[in-house]
């Protein structure tokens, strides 16, 4: 269910590192305990995110809102925006769907590869979502 080759938060993001770039999105987990989810906001600061843009470990970068909550998105590397996902805009249910697949977040060049340390193992993952329950 968690992609071995993944790292993740314990906020419930996900990171694929491929080359210098790592392709984010938030957990199964958390599309499942958010509900059904209608709105996707990528926002750094008070800023729109955008390709170009420099981001931090741990800071936000967008909410999620479903029926039944909002729930921020923060960025498991630093590193500077190389695209945003603009089909979630149109159909933000596909994180409902299919949320370490078609419905990425954000892609980063890392400019910090020493951060995924800090990251959780899929096998790490579940343990800690298992013990939130």
């Amino acid at each position: 269910m968690y992609p071995e080759e993944y790292r993740y938060t314990k906020e419930h993001e996900w990171v694929h590192v491929e080359g210098d770039t790592g392709t984010i999105g938030i957990t199964d987990h958390a599309q499942h305990e958010l509900g059904d989810i209608v709105y996707v906001d990528f926002k750094y600061g008070r800023e729109t995110l955008k390709a170009g843009q420099r981001v931090d470990q741990g800071k936000t970068i967008g909410s999620v809102e479903s029926v039944k909550a909002v729930s921020d998105i923060y960025s498991p590397v630093s590193g500077d925006v190389v695209e945003v996902n603009g089909a979630l805009a149109e159909a933000p249910e596909k994180l409902n769907a299919d949320p370490h697949g078609e419905a990425w977040l954000v892609k980063i060049r890392l400019t910090d590869p020493g951060e995924l340390a800090n990251l959780l193992s899929a096998a790490d993952y579940q343990t800690y979502i298992g013990a939130e329950k």
